[in-house]
């Protein structure tokens, strides 16, 4: 087991492959799902026009189709109203072909998300972003993790690296990242922070951090003056710079410190994808038993 907290002399940075071991997951999801008799279908609602939510969406194309499984986009312009798209999207979840369905994130700024996100019954909400599909979750009623959190679990596993006895620093309490992480490691019995933009000094918190979990979607929020020797660090955060998809961390700057970082993109991107398409084939499973 490899934990956080290396002599600087020992560090040397390894980056979590979070494209090889999605493609592992994949691999048995496709030879599952070659057993399902019924096509699988995955409906994604998207509200106007972003560039990383394409980029988002022609990833999960690209694997729905490598897996097997169909995948339906539903598109609406960006000048809808909240209740104009939950009316369309209560004909979405209906829809009996539809076997998941998610609200991809983010919507524009006139929306109220969360009242959207209810509007996904918990048998089809693959994202666990529902109210209702949360308060399961909490309480360890849900059969699936949020896509994030089942990403960094897989990492975790997969690289052998000691969480529940470290300090963590969760930064920023948005829905797809934030929110369902703190809540996770408040199941594990972890020890955490969570940081929001109201926070003063964040830099404080994340020079104690063992962990550092970020999905601000700030490019180079956090750099290397900001963490200690032997963080491990998972960039979940997105955003564009020049043309290119970046993270919150600078790994420039970072370099020489981190024991294990994520990439961005390759990091925990296609992981948390591949997490989607193994909770819907999970919601699947069990509507058939």
């Amino acid at each position: 087991m490899i934990s956080s907290g290396a002599p600087a002399a020992l560090i040397n940075m390894i980056f979590l492959d979070g494209k090889k071991l999605s493609e592992k997951i994949l691999d048995e999801l496709k030879i599952e799902i070659s057993g399902i008799k019924k096509q699988l279908r995955l409906a994604v609602v998207v509200v106007g026009e972003n560039v990383i939510v394409r980029k988002f969406i022609e990833q999960k194309k690209k694997t729905a189709t490598a897996v097997g499984i169909d995948i339906r986009i539903y598109p609406f312009v960006e000048k809808i109203t909240t209740d104009e798209l939950r009316q369309k999207i209560a004909d979405i979840v209906h829809e009996k072909k539809n076997t998941g369905v998610i609200i991809q994130l983010p919507l524009p700024e006139h929306l109220n998300p969360q009242y959207i996100l209810n509007s996904v019954t918990p048998e089809k909400d693959v994202d666990v972003l529902s109210a209702r599909s949360l308060g399961n979750f909490v309480v360890g009623r849900n059969k699936i993790l949020p896509p994030v959190v089942g990403a960094i679990k897989e990492f975790f596993e997969e690289y052998k690296i000691d969480y529940k006895n470290k300090y963590i620093v969760v930064v920023g309490a948005g829905n797809l990242v934030g929110r369902p992480v703190a809540l996770w490691l408040l199941q594990e019995k972890a020890t955490f922070s969570v940081l929001r933009s109201s926070t003063p000094n964040p830099a404080e918190f994340l020079r104690k951090a063992d962990i550092i979990i970020s999905g601000v979607g700030k490019s180079k929020f956090i750099t290397g003056d900001m963490v200690k020797e032997g963080v491990v660090i998972i960039d979940a955060g997105t955003s564009e710079s020049e043309g290119q998809m970046v993270g919150d961390v600078d790994c420039v700057s970072i370099s020489g410190k981190a024991f294990y970082i994520t990439p961005v993109p390759g990091g925990i991107g296609p992981l948390t994808v591949a997490m989607l398409f193994r909770n819907l084939v999970t919601i699947s499973r069990l509507r058939s038993n």
